[in-house]
């Protein structure tokens, strides 16, 4: 799920020789990942605040292998340079065919995970879960952000518009805008992923919760690093996680109205080990 420690989780295990990626965004995201999780969701009208309609996918076998057809090309043609940039594209040339220990983070994987692991059947799957009352929270905050900075560049260049309209809205999803909407948001991602690891053997999962993660990082990173075949020393392993600061577990317990939410919506929580 956005906003439940993804992109702190895939900084540190590059750090110790993960590759994930020649090109990524802010949040640490493969671009080449996040544009074909975006385009796979949008193929039944979704998208990654309202994911639902990937189901209908899921349900048209026709149409899922053109799908998977077309995202396959898409790894194993040129534009693979995207991801594994040119000195790997030129040793590879495919993505199917890095030989070193790789991967990518995408919260939207968590509803396009069966087409990946169509093409990827033996991949190891990590999923790290945060509170959700706290992921809700970092969402309005996260929106809230983007909206006003929308809306005083678009007051800076109103006039603009005129000739060139705006390709996007003033907030990136008015759904997350309120605790409820990201809450609500936060439990369909998480019965989702509890969905797609039911069906995987052991081997090929690995669950994280955010808290604990944050409480004890060194006890911790030796079995993820171990998970994604990675050979690390403690030397390695000190150095990845010296930025974790425990501090940013649980915020929500020192704001009123979010505690009383939490509370409210108890019987949500304790679903998925809250």
């Amino acid at each position: 799920m956005h906003r439940s420690g993804t992109s702190m989780l895939g900084r540190v295990m590059e750090r110790l020789g993960l590759f994930v990626g020649a090109h990524k965004e802010g949040n640490n995201e493969a671009v080449f990942f996040l544009k074909m999780n975006t385009w796979l969701l949008g193929q039944c009208g979704g998208r990654w605040d309202y994911p639902q309609p990937i189901h209908d996918l899921w349900d048209n076998e026709v149409l899922l292998g053109w799908v998977e057809r077309y995202v396959r090309d898409q790894m194993n043609g040129p534009r693979a340079l995207h991801f594994l940039g040119l000195k790997r594209y030129l040793k590879y040339r495919q993505i199917s065919a890095v030989e070193e220990p790789w991967g990518w983070k995408d919260p939207r994987n968590s509803f396009t995970l069966p087409l990946w692991l169509r093409l990827f059947p033996d991949a190891r799957i990590i999923h790290i879960r945060r509170h959700g009352v706290d992921v809700a929270q970092s969402l309005a905050v996260r929106g809230g952000k983007g909206m006003e900075a929308s809306t005083q560049f678009y007051q800076k260049y109103r006039a603009l518009a005129a000739l060139r309209p705006k390709r996007g809205g003033f907030m990136e999803s008015p759904r997350c805008a309120k605790i409820e909407g990201g809450f609500s948001l936060w439990a369909e991602y998480l019965q989702a992923v509890e969905t797609q690891l039911a069906g995987l053997p052991d081997h090929q999962k690995l669950e994280i919760v955010y808290e604990d993660f944050l409480a004890d990082p060194i006890h911790m990173i030796p079995q993820v690093a171990q998970f994604c075949g990675l050979q690390c020393d403690m030397t390695a392993y000190e150095a990845s996680v010296a930025d974790i600061r425990p501090s940013r577990a649980l915020p929500h317990k020192a704001d009123e109205r979010l505690a009383l939410f939490a509370k409210e919506n108890a019987h949500v929580l304790a679903q998925f080990g809250y």
